[in-house]
């Protein structure tokens, strides 16, 4: 699949990405944390962070023999 194909699975917005804090740019929520006694927080990533983090869960998925599914970016194995 190819970077575009990946990368249109993910809904858009401007926002922090969570690797690079100092920068706003185009992002897209990877997970949501549901603290205790706070109100629920996004963990966005980058368009370059979301192609790392998905090549990372395809090399994870061929070495553990299962098929990847890409669109997952935050989500494990």
């Amino acid at each position: 699949m190819e970077r575009e194909q990946i990368l249109a699975l993910y809904h858009w917005d401007t926002g922090t990405c969570f690797r690079h804090p100092g920068v706003t740019t185009d992002t897209t929520v990877i997970k949501s944390l549901q603290p205790r006694i706070r109100p629920t927080e996004e963990i966005r990533a980058c368009r370059g962070c979301v192609l790392d983090m998905e090549a990372l869960r395809r090399a994870a998925a061929e070495g553990a023999g299962i098929p990847y599914v890409p669109g997952r970016a935050g989500d494990a194995l």
